[in-house]
């Protein structure tokens, strides 16, 4: 049995009906020309970097590895599919084992591997479970066989029979999973931007957080005394209550008793504590934050994140442009 893939046919399937109608899947990467005149992946890998100088590390590693695996990897025989998301169907056939190179045969995507297309599967034909693992944006990916299982199945008119209540537990199961893997990802990635920002700007951020609460807030001046880092009240000026003292620590590891026994030091009465700490705290700092008479909070990096989430649509453009997010929308049910 051979190997199964997803070939995307363009941004929104662009290209479904050249496929269909001529027989291929394509890719683009144009600027590479034939990519059979690349004898190694590093001679590849070289010309990515010369003809895309502006892709992040990252990205080009991404992109190699799907042009590689579209090349050489892909083999007569492998099941290969495609969406339309107009008629949201999949489209499904057979690798004729066959690389091309064909400028202007498929739009700007002259990368092609020639296709039997067999037929084509409505999406509402498969489990939910068989959906999700077909939700990835990426050019080309591997297939699972059981997905392959079902979109065979349908094409021979014996779609896979589900029963109500095993469906709703599978929809509902599955749905919950993914949507968490989403917002975890979500959440991580935040993580990793908050984590390559500079101490000044982490503090700026925190003064962007209190003022999408609702407090005027401002980086204190930089001074001898680094004790307080950002001090916000709801006039501005710390003469209404609650009066926030917030300490910012970004880079240094975790906090431990010390740092802040230090920082309880600052505060005076009407005071409330802001510790906020990009790498943590110690189980003793914890434990000494529990124990100060003044109130007191610390703050991890996932509290950050937690913090930014909810309060982003009211972040100023300062915030916005420390930490540029885009909102997704997700369905209720």
């Amino acid at each position: 049995m051979g190997n199964n893939w997803m070939i995307r046919a363009g941004r929104g399937g662009t290209y479904i009906e050249d496929f269909e109608t001529k027989g291929y899947a394509a890719i683009g990467w144009s600027k590479l020309g034939d990519l059979t005149q690349y004898k190694t992946n590093d001679a590849l890998k070289e010309a990515y970097l010369r003809e895309f100088s502006q892709a992040k590390p990252q990205a080009m590693a991404n992109a190699v590895a799907m042009i590689v695996k579209f090349r050489d990897q892909i083999q007569k025989g492998d099941t290969i599919i495609s969406y339309d998301t107009e008629t949201r169907q999949y489209l499904v056939g057979e690798d004729q084992g066959q690389y091309l190179y064909k400028p202007d045969e498929v739009g700007d995507y002259p990368q092609l591997r020639v296709v039997n297309w067999q037929g084509r599967v409505d999406r509402d034909m498969l489990s939910q479970s068989a959906k999700n693992s077909l939700g990835s944006v990426l050019t080309l990916f591997s297939v699972n066989d059981d997905v392959i299982a079902e979109m065979r199945a349908a094409l021979e008119g014996k779609p896979r029979k589900v029963e109500a209540t095993e469906k709703a537990l599978e929809e509902s199961g599955s749905f919950e999973l993914l949507k968490d893997e989403v917002v975890g990802k979500s959440h991580e990635l935040i993580k990793d931007k908050l984590a390559s920002l500079l101490p000044e700007e982490m503090e700026e951020m925190v003064a962007a957080i209190l003022r999408a609460m609702g407090y005027k807030a401002k980086v204190s001046p930089k001074g001898p005394d680094r004790g307080v880092d950002v001090i916000a009240s709801p006039d501005g000026l710390g003469l209404t209550q609650p009066r926030i003292k917030a300490e910012v620590k970004h880079r240094d590891g975790a906090m431990g008793a010390p740092a802040i026994r230090g920082f309880i030091g600052t505060l005076r009465e009407g005071d409330s504590g802001l510790f906020i700490s990009s790498g943590g705290f110690t189980k003793e700092a914890r434990y000494e934050a529990d124990r100060c008479t003044f109130p007191l909070t610390l703050v991890d990096m996932d509290d950050l994140s937690d913090l930014i989430v909810a309060h982003y649509e009211n972040f100023d453009f300062e915030g916005r442009a420390l930490l540029p997010l885009i909102r997704v929308f997700w369905p209720a049910e």
